[in-house]
């Protein structure tokens, strides 16, 4: 009994192991390989093999025109606002120094030293509104102009991979992916036709 189980197991096998060597044979010569492999059989309305290219964020984002102008254009805005911080906390201090002289040698009345103090506070509300104001609108731009580097990098990737047939492209970031194959890294066709791209519109 247990002789004829093992038989029959044993014919099973080879009658799969057959129709399987059959199939992927019979029809097209490199489809064992390719499943023998582990690579994916295309569908009826697939390009072919399934591919993924990557670019380096950090590289383009230190090579790319439009983004070191945008680094440039932010450390302006930045240094203005600082500036302007400055000088309002200055006019501030100056004004506190003013009035503690005052109340100081007793030139203040009860009534002048409450004035002193509204003036004070008025100063240093205005300062903390500008400066959630400027704050605002800081960021406002920093994520419009963020929104069109994306936006550029994306419409040129649509027009590269017209020829390419990646079924992904991604951005390489450390601590995301943990290996990659290089001969899959576009990043300096990425970079040098979205700066020619970017150049040409600017002229």
């Amino acid at each position: 009994m247990k002789n004829g189980l093992l038989i029959w197991n044993l014919a099973l096998t080879l009658g799969c192991g057959y129709l399987f060597f059959a199939h992927f044979t019979g029809k097209n010569p490199g489809a064992a390989k390719k499943a023998a492999a582990g690579e994916s059989q295309p569908g009826a309305g697939d390009k072919g093999v399934f591919k993924i290219a990557y670019f380096e964020m950090d590289s383009l984002a230190a090579n790319f025109d439009m983004v070191k102008e945008l680094k440039s254009e932010m450390l302006k805005r930045e240094e203005s606002i600082n500036g302007e911080m400055e000088r309002m906390s200055k006019n501030l201090q100056q004004k506190f120094n003013y009035y503690q002289q005052q109340a100081t040698s007793g030139a203040l009345n009860q009534e002048q030293s409450e004035a002193a103090s509204r003036e004070m506070k008025n100063m240093d509300d205005e300062i903390k509104n500008r400066k959630q104001a400027l704050d605002s609108e800081y960021s406002d731009f920093v994520m419009r102009r963020q929104n069109e580097i994306k936006t550029k990098i994306e419409t040129f990737l649509k027009e590269y991979n017209k020829t390419k047939d990646y079924s992904y492209i991604v951005s390489y970031e450390q601590g995301l992916f943990y290996y990659r194959d290089t001969a899959y890294n576009i990043t300096s066709d990425v970079v040098k036709g979205l700066n020619a791209s970017y150049k040409s519109k600017k002229n």
